[in-house]
């Protein structure tokens, strides 16, 4: 398996644990906002290669100070060799958080089964009725539902939703919390303005940290905790 990105160190991708982050190319969605397009496009003249051999290696080497691996994207979840990998990082003795966009429940499912992951991330695009808005492909929205469930009854998780005002709504976020309601834990995260996959995206308005304590007071009631998370 081949990752096309490293995070050495970081305190804050795995809540509560020092984490390396593995970055895994290719998605299924093509969501305008993304971050990540050289990811998302597979662009590899743009990417840096690490082999298993050499990632476990290194995670041998800081075993005394990482304490969990993230794995991202992109989307990790479409690499068939994911799960096989996983279980090399597990042997190690580290934890595993997987970031994903829930399209692939069967994928989950077998992590969770299997003792493969720790702590889920799952990122969720706008309400179930207009996820193409914002993934800009068709989505099977019984997977994303499946996913949503399977994630509620695992132990370590959080929702999180990326939000503009150009695709994202006060009422789309109720929308939303009325799906999840019951939820742990939902993440608000404030759009990043540059490198946008769609490059018009790069100086769109984001919303302001007063509106985003707004949302967050009128989420608390469906959700055991809302936290927001704001970019620099």
């Amino acid at each position: 398996m081949l990752i096309r990105g490293l995070e050495k160190c970081s305190v804050i991708d795995y809540p509560g644990k020092i984490a390396a982050v593995l970055f895994i190319a290719g998605c299924n969605f093509r969501c305008p906002y993304c971050h990540n397009p050289e990811l998302v496009l597979n662009k590899e003249e743009k990417l840096q290669k690490f082999g298993e051999r050499e990632i476990l290696n290194f995670l041998k080497e800081r075993a005394d100070f990482i304490e969990a691996v993230c794995i991202t994207g992109g989307e990790p979840t479409i690499e068939k060799e994911l799960p096989e990998f996983i279980k090399k990082i597990k042997k190690l003795g580290f934890a595993v958080k997987i970031d994903t966009n829930g399209t692939n429940p069967e994928i989950l499912k077998y992590l969770i089964d299997n003792n493969l992951v720790d702590y889920i991330a799952m990122d969720i695009k706008a309400p179930l009725k207009d996820y193409k808005k914002v993934a800009m492909t068709e989505a099977n929205i019984d997977k994303i539902k499946e996913s949503i469930e399977i994630i509620k009854k695992f132990s370590e998780y959080e929702f999180r939703i990326t939000l503009l005002p150009e695709l994202i709504s006060q009422q789309d976020l109720l929308d939303i919390a009325k799906t999840l309601k019951g939820a742990k834990t939902f993440c608000l995260q404030q759009f990043r303005a540059r490198n946008c996959l769609n490059p018009e995206f790069n100086n769109k308005k984001t919303y302001s940290k007063e509106e985003l304590e707004q949302f967050k007071k009128l989420l608390e009631p469906y959700f055991e905790k809302v936290e927001i998370r704001v970019n620099n």
